[in-house]
């Protein structure tokens, strides 16, 4: 969608994108505060949790949370939140002809939450249920156990499960009132954003009556490890093994290596005719297998990953050793990275489709490190890589010799230990 972008710094030290889009029909609100798990101590890790299912509840304009929902909704519109490892964002999306009543909802369920005992009790049951759900899910159970193993901050939901009866309510007030100050509040606001629209919402985040706190909390500085031997995780009810590949490079990439990371999962694992999903399902021996990385503070890390029967494995890391050595050693033609980027072309063109999905676009890097992507430029980055881009930051990824694997399954560790030395050589 055809659109503008404006920085905002308030004077309560807030700081945030209006995305102004003429043709929307609906307005999009992200607010994001450093107030993840990273900040309590481990016994208390289930407190930003927690915290973020309370605030979008019971407030000093509507003390009772099941009427706010319903007077938020009753229009059609949507808010959410999520915690994470860092961050707690807050999020909403309504038509454009109610925008303001919305906002003054979020402005109330943000600045001016109750915490009530009531709803922290029926909330910590619900976060009860979603964990025992998650921990169901046997590819995030192996990725938190391999991040954790890896020397990050992370825990497995079965953990998470067992320390949250540490949690009281007074901790959720008090984690609220650590994290939530006017100067560790980022935004991103997308829709009809003229120009006095604008000085409304600035006005509206201006007067939020949150102390302005001492600045945007920092990342932690993690640092990763090299595992000597691959993580088994026994599960005698998984028939097939769930596999993960984590390789690090200490430090922070520039925007032209991150680009041609994503040149490699294209490469490799992104089409039916890629290197490694399509000759493994050419061969029938997997039915999906995917890559990608994620930059944090001090590290990147890129992860290859999927599920596999027993019977296929040891074929399976075979062409995964075979291909990735291939493009280390500058193997892959020109050609290919050529048809890799037509393909990044095309999804760049489909990914901003909706509001939603165009301030998406922005929000990620601007709630990490306050860098505004040039959305019109990105084409013009996609064409600037080459063969070499990409093979450089893929030697870049073997170099250091930081790397993990992890497996969950009934195989046994014997057998995965077999698998991870058909990728040894890698490194």
């Amino acid at each position: 969608m055809r659109h503008t972008v404006h920085e905002v710094k308030l004077k309560n030290g807030s700081r945030g994108l209006f995305v102004d889009i003429p043709d929307a029909s609906v307005m999009t609100f992200e607010f994001n505060f450093r107030a993840g798990e990273y900040l309590v101590d481990k016994p208390k890790w289930e407190t930003p949790h927690l915290m973020e299912h309370l605030l979008l509840g019971a407030n000093q304009l509507i003390p009772k949370a099941r009427d706010f929902q319903a007077e938020f909704e009753k229009n059609g519109a949507y808010c959410n939140a999520s915690t994470g490892t860092y961050d707690v964002i807050y999020e909403a999306e309504c038509a454009d002809f109610e925008w303001e009543r919305i906002a003054g909802l979020l402005k109330a369920a943000i600045a001016q939450p109750l915490f009530l005992e009531d709803e922290f009790n029926a909330e910590f049951g619900n976060v009860r249920e979603e964990l025992v759900g998650r921990s169901n899910n046997h590819f995030r159970h192996l990725g938190l156990a391999l991040r954790q193993a890896s020397g990050f901050l992370a825990l497995t939901d079965q953990e998470r499960l067992e320390l949250m009866t540490n949690v009281k309510l007074a901790d959720i007030r008090q984690h609220y009132k650590k994290t939530h100050s006017t100067s560790n509040l980022r935004f991103v606001i997308g829709g009809i954003l003229p120009s006095d629209r604008r000085t409304q919402l600035e006005e509206m985040l201006e007067s939020l009556p949150l102390p302005k706190g001492t600045g945007r909390i920092d990342l932690p500085r993690e640092r990763p490890i090299n595992l000597e031997h691959s993580l088994y995780i026994d599960n005698d009810t998984v028939q097939n093994l769930y596999f993960s590949i984590d390789t690090y490079i200490p430090r922070k990439l520039l925007t032209k290596e991150l680009d041609a990371l994503q040149m490699l999962s294209i490469l490799l694992t992104e089409t039916y005719y890629s290197r490694i999903l399509g000759s493994a399902r050419e061969q029938g021996l997997i039915y999906h297998i995917g890559s990608g990385s994620s930059q944090s503070r001090s590290a990147l890390e890129w992860s290859l990953g999927g599920q596999v029967s027993q019977d296929n494995a040891e074929a399976l890391f075979d062409l995964i050793s075979n291909e990735l050595s291939i493009v280390k050693k500058g193997g892959i033609k020109s050609e290919e990275v050529e048809t890799a980027k037509q393909y990044a072309l095309g999804r760049y063109q489909r990914s901003a489709q909706t509001v939603a999905g165009t301030t998406n676009g922005y929000s990620y890097r601007y709630f990490f490190d306050e860098v505004i992507e040039d959305y019109y430029k990105i084409p013009e980055r996609i064409e600037k890589i080459t063969k070499n881009d990409t093979v450089d930051v893929t030697k870049e990824l073997f170099a250091r010799n930081i790397w993990a694997m992890g497996g969950l399954g009934s195989c046994g560790g014997d057998f995965l230990e077999q698998l991870r030395q058909k990728v040894s050589q890698l490194w």
